[in-house]
């Protein structure tokens, strides 16, 4: 059986004609796939605003919710028409569960918290999408990814239990395709053993469908996303950007350690496991010639690709008695970056010191702080930005750095970095 795994992201499901673009999409084909859908537009965002205030506060964002619940109201009546109701009531038992969910949690365990609430926006997303491909005659089957994604209960940044993930989704998955050729599922969103959601860590969606494509050995994988195709730079910030027509995995990997948006960091390595290769294509040309990644060693165009990471902190740490930042130290600095989950974005150390960028977060700021300066001297800086070229040139280099001060400079033979001032 040839399984086609697709993948859209909140963009390309944020408004009732997006989601009648999906339809078009899919009914271009009769493949047997199984379709991942994100939370439709800045849900997950919203989500957030409500977690974090509850947790500092204990006090409900009313406006955010209600703004969601308008939101996701406002697609349904646009898609369903004078149908709407019997899908508005489903909607109106999420939003319910959500509030109680919210009100039910404790408040002092962040992750868990997160987890809990923030999922709710891909059950709400794939509810609708899947609603609609069937009442506009696309039949499918909506399956829950909790029920068959298993993790860990490492909350906001699970690991997945590959050898359960494998059982549960060839139980719950392949005897379907008996009954229908599309399988709609949740992005982001796993389970644990004891069936509690967990999340897959930010913009994990891309994870999601590679996890599904390798468990399935599946054809291949898309990633429908609002631009051409996999970019050297972010057509936002560069406006003459170059499509790259083919990466090799091990490539692909680099671009998303280094946090090319496009690519979820976690997402080529299963696909190179199993060597599926990876389209990204653009929803809004889906006829349109998208990027590839394969095994194929060959990059077409090699060109410098620019990689922005805004919003940096910087700490710099040394030892109070001033003696050297040796292996006992680094290895008591790691374990502490380990437990807030923190993950270095470039990190440079002399003798007595040891610098280190990270994205802010201001939810666990504090705490880190107080758990480093208990050992150590802190000093630290925010609102930086850093800069990754990969196949940098001079020229490359100038175009972005020109003449602004740099706070660290690291170069290899392929991939220079540079942390300095956003403004």
């Amino acid at each position: 059986m040839e399984i086609y795994v697709e993948k859209f992201g909140g963009a390309s499901v944020n408004s009732a004609s997006a989601v009648k673009n999906v339809f078009s999409i899919l009914q271009k084909t009769n493949n047997k796939r199984v379709v991942v859908i994100s939370a439709m537009g800045k849900t997950t965002n919203k989500l957030e605003n409500i977690v974090n205030l509850w947790y500092k506060e204990k006090s409900f964002n009313e406006e955010q919710f209600k703004d969601l619940y308008d939101y996701h109201k406002g697609i349904i009546k646009e898609l369903f028409y004078e149908n709407s109701d019997i899908y508005l009531r489903h909607i109106d038992g999420l939003f319910i569960d959500l509030r109680n969910k919210i009100n039910s949690i404790d408040n002092d365990n962040y992750d868990f918290l997160y987890d809990s609430v923030v999922s709710y926006g891909e059950r709400i997303s794939t509810y609708i999408v899947s609603s609609f491909l069937n009442y506009a005659g696309l039949k499918n089957k909506l399956v829950q990814s909790s029920s068959f994604v298993k993790t860990d209960n490492n909350y906001r940044s699970a690991n997945v239990l590959w050898e359960e993930t494998k059982k549960k989704t060839n139980e719950n998955i392949l005897p379907l395709f008996d009954q229908t050729s599309i399988i709609i599922t949740q992005g982001f969103v796993g389970g644990t053993i004891e069936n509690l959601a967990t999340t897959l860590g930010r913009e994990g969606s891309d994870y999601s469908a590679s996890i599904i494509a390798y468990c399935l050995n599946a054809r291949q994988m898309t990633i429908w996303k609002d631009v051409e195709g996999l970019l050297n730079c972010d057509p936002k910030r560069m406006p003459n950007s170059t499509k790259i027509l083919q990466i090799p995995y091990s490539e692909a990997i680099e671009l998303s350690y280094y946090g090319a948006s496009i690519i979820h960091p976690k997402t080529i390595k299963p696909l190179e496991n199993a060597n599926i290769p990876l389209y990204i294509k653009s929803f809004l040309n889906p006829d349109n010639e998208g990027s590839l990644i394969c095994k194929d060693k060959a990059i077409k165009p090699i060109v410098a690709n620019f990689i922005f990471k805004d919003n940096q902190t910087l700490l710099s740490i040394s030892p109070k008695d001033m003696s050297f930042i040796d292996e006992k130290n680094l290895s008591l600095i790691y374990s502490i970056l380990f437990k807030h989950k923190i993950k270095v974005n470039i990190m440079q150390n002399s003798a007595i010191s040891f610098s280190l960028c990270f994205d802010r977060n201001d939810n666990i700021f504090k705490e880190l702080m107080q758990d480093l300066q208990n050992e150590f001297m802190v000093r630290y800086n925010n609102g930086l930005q850093l800069i990754t070229i990969r196949h940098y040139t001079q020229q490359a280099i100038k175009e972005v750095v020109g003449k602004r001060k740099i706070i660290i400079e690291q170069k290899s033979r392929i991939t220079a970095q540079y942390l300095i001032n956003e403004k």
